[in-house]
């Protein structure tokens, strides 16, 4: 009995052996599992954490770089040596310091047109003549130098006032030389006092031959033009007629619209104080301006452009020039 027992021990003895060599590989096989999924989390653990870093910086980085400025391009060089200026003389003038902005040919003496009658306008105004006073166009009122057209039949009535208005604004020839002819002394008296004028003004390279401009012997400079577009801006009867864009006036029982000869005065995109336009072979096309531009007062004159938009695009040239400075610098333009 005893050793059937004995024999029972042992074989119980080897069933346990390896069972117990069996739990102690699941063990340790469970040990390394648990071993190897720990490392794994921790390396996910670690991972997470460097992208949240990461990311950190990249907000951080982002936040710390300030906003990139657009490029503001400037579309004309600073130097107004590069402005395409396509008219033989010009010149423009800051009012504000009397500093000369851009210039061309400035000196030359050349015929000046219907730039004429600002000064024209100013012999009349200061000679203190009633605007109101009727005044007639006759015979001697008829261009024989050129042969142009007028809207002013000869025996046409109408008052200083308006004959100044259709000069100015509409460069009738007409009018402007009965304004002379009605002046004390009549035309030579006119004449005169024109050249007077401007050697008060400092104009010692004009001279004035008669009050409309259709002489090429009327002449003067760039320079010398600013002066008295200078000098003009300073009458309010000058400023308003000479940019009024459009007038309905009676005239010989009839109503009759005439407009400005320098369409810029219509446009959005100026500030135009005083205008004059001028045109005859010798002269080329003419314009004289006082304007605002970039948030300045500035005196524009423009001699002897070829070409009927010519004075116009070099206007517009000059004024994306300025503007353009002006917004360089931080200045915002009218």
């Amino acid at each position: 009995m005893r050793r059937k027992l004995l024999a029972l021990l042992a074989s119980l003895t080897l069933v346990a052996a390896p069972l117990q060599v069996l739990a102690a590989k699941a063990e340790a096989q469970g040990a390394k599992k648990t071993a190897t999924k720990s490392v794994a989390a921790k390396k996910q653990v670690a991972k997470k954490q460097v992208a949240k870093k990461t990311q950190k910086k990249k907000v951080v980085a982002k936040a710390s770089t300030p906003a990139r400025k657009p490029v503001r391009h400037v579309a004309l060089n600073d130097d107004p040596a590069h402005l395409a200026i396509q008219s033989s003389a010009a010149v423009v003038i800051d009012q504000n310091s009397g500093k000369v902005l851009v210039e061309k040919q400035p000196d030359a003496v050349v015929p000046i047109a219907s730039i004429t009658k600002l000064m024209t306008a100013m012999v009349v105004i200061d000679a203190g003549l009633d605007l109101g006073e009727v005044i007639a166009i006759s015979a001697d009122d008829i261009d024989d130098l050129k042969g142009t057209r007028s809207r002013l039949p000869v025996g046409t009535t109408m008052t200083r006032e308006t004959a100044m208005l259709l000069a100015l604004m509409s460069s009738e020839n007409r009018a402007a030389n009965a304004l002379g002819r009605h002046y004390p002394g009549g035309i030579h008296a006119f004449v005169q006092a024109m050249n007077r004028k401007a050697r008060s003004l400092g104009m010692f390279d004009s001279r004035f031959e008669e009050p409309t401009g259709l002489s090429s012997n009327n002449v003067s400079t760039a320079h010398d033009l600013a002066r008295m577009v200078t000098a003009a801006a300073r009458y309010p009867q000058i400023r308003m007629y000479s940019t009024t864009a459009e007038a309905k006036l009676e005239l010989n029982g009839r109503i009759q619209t005439f407009g400005n000869t320098n369409a810029l005065v219509r446009s959005d995109n100026w500030h135009i104080g005083l205008s004059k336009t001028g045109y005859i072979s010798e002269a080329g096309r003419c314009l004289v301006m006082q304007a605002w531009v970039a948030d300045k007062p500035v005196i524009i004159v423009l001699l002897d452009s070829q070409g009927k938009m010519t004075r116009v695009g070099d206007a517009n040239r000059i004024k994306r020039w300025m503007e353009s400075a002006a917004l360089a610098v931080g200045i915002k333009p009218v």
